[in-house]
């Protein structure tokens, strides 16, 4: 799958987005190994802290279905410059991408800027940081 359907597909999966408090629909899509795309859109709650953004809902739905191995991310939304992940969301992403995976970020208007994990969350927490010198 090209990059630009990978945008594509991330576009068009914002019209599902739930959000009637922000009013910021962000869609989002993953492209795995295996070659199957998860999309996602973020989901609002009244108590704005148990919502949920795409790209961890794009994730997570592919996670839930057992793919671990993943390509590039395309997410987008309308905004002046290309969409940048909240850090909750890099988090997330730094768990299960590697860091050479490519990210693309968008806006409605196709601009677009390509970012590595790494250059996403440089020196990121990772489970390293859990084990315990011995």
């Amino acid at each position: 799958m090209s990059s630009n359907k990978l945008i594509e597909e991330a576009i068009n999966v914002r019209k599902n987005a739930y959000v009637p408090y922000s009013k910021f629909p962000v869609g989002a899509a993953l492209l795995t190994k295996s070659g199957k795309v998860y999309t996602g859109c973020n989901i609002e709650n009244a108590a704005y802290t148990v919502g949920c953004c795409a790209e961890r809902v794009t994730i997570f739905k592919a996670i839930s279905d057992g793919e671990t191995a993943f390509v590039e991310m395309a997410v987008a939304a309308d905004t002046k410059r290309p969409v940048p992940p909240c850090g909750a969301c890099r988090q997330v992403m730094s768990e299960f991408f590697s860091n050479e995976i490519q990210i693309h970020l968008t806006n409605l208007s196709k601009e677009t800027k390509t970012f590595r994990m790494d250059e996403l969350l440089p020196f990121s927490f990772n489970n390293d940081d859990l084990l315990k010198n011995e």
